[in-house]
């Protein structure tokens, strides 16, 4: 096995055993330790030529998944077995008007409705350890919204990733607040469907790791995406950067502590779908 996802498998064995960054405010690099990079996956679950392909590659991606999507279930689960990430991609109110889908917490939802919806998106995702924003330039400038989605977390616990879809955005102070561990995106790679952009794009991310240990991407499952993942990550080795999963980024920042207590998640998942009389 390659070193880079030896070390990755570390990194996430430390974390799932058991911060915040911004594009204003750069993590502490971590003396002594490689570059290391996480790579989230969005709008996993309506593609599923394209989803396998992500989960058949060696390194430890994340995978945000959409709910109910037609692949979301099959994909998931055969993500959990290859040893990725797995994150609910929750559709969020934004700016545009543009259609959330199914599962979409919107601004005009009370407190109960929310919740309900959230739970329910979460509930449809196997084996979610994480959540970030699909869209969500509106609600996730709005504090109050976003300390609802918190306090839902906190019942599982799960973390949460500012995907940062706009400057404003008050999501990861609002985590912070709720006690959620929470990151936030540092590049997009492929707003431009290019070869060349994505590229462009990935460098970028590998300079921000050289500069602060760490960084995260967000990409999507394009063709060209995936394509250029193909050939990009097996590279990295030879440049002296790692692969980790989300799990393992919070780790390297944070001393490697556990994110959540051993036994935690599953009795507070228990408890909540026993709730929903699952």
């Amino acid at each position: 096995m390659r070193f880079c996802t030896s070390l990755a498998a570390l990194v996430l064995l430390l974390a799932s055993t058991p911060g915040t960054a911004g594009d204003m405010e750069a993590p502490p690099a971590v003396e002594g330790l490689q570059p290391t990079i996480a790579i989230i996956i969005d709008d996993m679950g309506a593609n599923a030529y394209e989803g396998r392909r992500l989960i058949d590659m060696d390194q430890p991606l994340t995978l945000a998944f959409l709910p109910y999507r037609r692949h979301t279930t099959e994909l998931a689960t055969l993500a959990h077995r290859n040893h990725k990430e797995v994150m609910l991609h929750a559709p969020m109110d934004n700016t545009r008007s543009i259609g959330l889908g199914a599962g979409g917490l919107t601004v005009d939802m009370d407190k109960a409705t929310l919740t309900q919806t959230l739970r329910q998106a979460l509930h449809a995702i196997p084996h979610v350890q994480g959540v970030n924003n699909h869209m969500g330039s509106l609600l996730t400038q709005l504090s109050e919204p976003m300390s609802w989605v918190m306090e839902e977390l906190h019942h599982y616990p799960l973390y949460f990733v500012d995907s940062r879809t706009i400057a404003t955005t008050v999501a990861g102070r609002v985590a912070a607040e709720g006690n959620i561990p929470s990151l936030t995106r540092d590049v997009f790679l492929d707003h431009e469907q290019t070869e060349a952009f994505v590229h462009q794009q990935f460098q970028q991310l590998i300079r921000k790791a050289r500069e602060n240990g760490t960084a995260i991407a967000i990409g999507h499952p394009h063709t060209v995406t995936v394509d250029y993942l193909e050939k990009a990550l097996p590279e990295l080795d030879e440049q002296g950067i790692s692969v980790a999963t989300v799990s393992g980024i919070w780790a390297i920042r944070n001393g490697n502590r556990r994110m959540f207590a051993e036994g935690e998640k599953r009795e507070i998942v228990t408890s909540v779908a026993r709730s929903r009389g699952d």
